[in-house]
C-alpha cells in the first residue's frame, strides 16, 4: 500500500494552479492508494459543489485536475476544521483524504480543547476506513498543535486523538504533527511513548526525513531542519521505504511543507 501525506498550504502558494498540476501528475505517476492532505481550504463565498464542499475546495480542484489527466478512480473525503482570513479573503480550512479504494466509513472528531470554528487553533481530524486486499484499514489526516502551547496543550490533543481512533483495524495517522522528531524529550517522543510506531523508523529504506527547512507558517522564526510531517501506525507493520517528496530533490516543491511517501507491505 502506497501512502502520501502533504500539508498543501492551499491557496497561499505562488503559482498555485501549476503546483496543483504537478501534484496531480505525481499522483498519477505513483498511483498512491491513499493521500492525506492538511490545510485544505475553500473560500467562504464560493458556491457549493456538493455536501459541504465548495467549488474551489483545494482537494476538489486537485481531483478535477486528476480527471483531466485521465485519472478517475479517486474519491474524496473532506472535513472542516476552522475559519481564517488570508490576503483579505475568508477561508474554511479542513483536511482531506483521497483514495482509490472503497470507503467503508468516514470519521471526523475534534482533538482540541478549543472548539470555536473562528479560532485557528481548533483542530479536527478526519478519517476513512477503506477496503484493501480483503482487509480493512483506517487512515487519518491529522493536523496537530505545538508542544509548548499553553493555551492548547498538545498532550490533551494526543489523548483525544488516541481515544477516537479505530484500534480494531490497522490505523495510519498521517499528517503535520507540528512536533519535531529531531528533538528529543518533547512532543514527538510523547507520541511514540503512547504506543504508536513511526513508519520512518520501521522503513528498510529511508532518507533524512526532513520536511521543513527555514521559516514557514506557524514556525516564523525557524532556522532548523524539522521532521514534523509523519506517518504513524498502531501496528508494527513491514515498511519497505519512506521518502520525502516535493523537496526539489524528489519532485518540485508544491508547498511550504515537503510531503512524505511511504510504501507498506500489507
Amino acid at each position: 500500500m502506497k501512502l502520501l501525506t502533504l500539508n498543501c498550504h492551499s491557496w497561499q502558494e505562488d503559482n498555485q494552479i501549476e503546483k496543483i498540476k504537478h501534484l496531480a501528475e505525481t499522483i498519477k505517476e505513483n498511483s498512491y492508494d491513499v493521500i492525506a492532505l492538511q490545510e485544505v481550504s475553500q473560500t467562504v463565498e464560493e458556491k457549493i459543489a456538493y455536501g459541504n464542499i465548495k467549488k474551489d475546495n483545494y482537494a476538489l480542484v486537485l481531483l478535477n485536475e486528476l480527471k483531466k489527466q485521465g485519472v478517475e478512480n479517486y474519491s474524496l473525503v473532506w472535513g472542516f476544521s476552522h475559519n481564517y482570513t488570508h490576503m483579505y479573503k475568508s477561508f474554511e480550512e479542513g483536511l482531506a483524504i483521497l483514495t482509490k479504494h472503497p470507503v467503508l466509513e468516514e470519521h471526523s472528531f475534534c482533538v482540541s480543547t478549543i472548539k470555536d470554528i473562528n479560532n485557528w487553533k481548533t483542530r479536527y481530524i478526519i478519517g476513512a476506513t477503506i477496503g484493501y486486499s480483503d482487509k480493512q484499514f483506517t487512515l487519518y489526516s491529522c493536523h496537530m498543535g505545538w508542544w509548548h502551547d499553553e493555551e492548547e496543550p498538545f498532550k490533551d490533543q494526543v489523548k483525544n486523538l488516541l481515544q477516537n481512533i479505530n484500534m480494531d483495524d490497522t490505523a495510519f495517522l498521517m499528517g503535520d504533527f507540528n512536533n519535531n522528531a529531531l528533538i528529543k524529550g518533547e512532543g514527538y517522543d510523547y507520541l511514540i511513548n503512547q504506543g504508536l510506531f513511526d513508519t520512518y523508523n520501521l522503513a528498510e529504506l529511508k532518507d533524512d526525513g526532513v520536511t521543513v527547512v527555514g521559516k514557514i507558517a506557524g514556525w516564523e522564526s525557524n532556522v532548523q531542519e524539522k521532521r514534523i510531517d509523519l506517518v504513524l501506525t498502531n501496528r508494527q507493520v513491514p515498511v519497505e521505504c519512506s521518502k520525502v517528496i516535493f523537496n526539489n530533490k524528489n519532485k518540485l516543491v508544491v508547498s511550504d511543507h515537503f510531503g512524505v511517501e511511504v510504501k507498506i507491505n500489507c
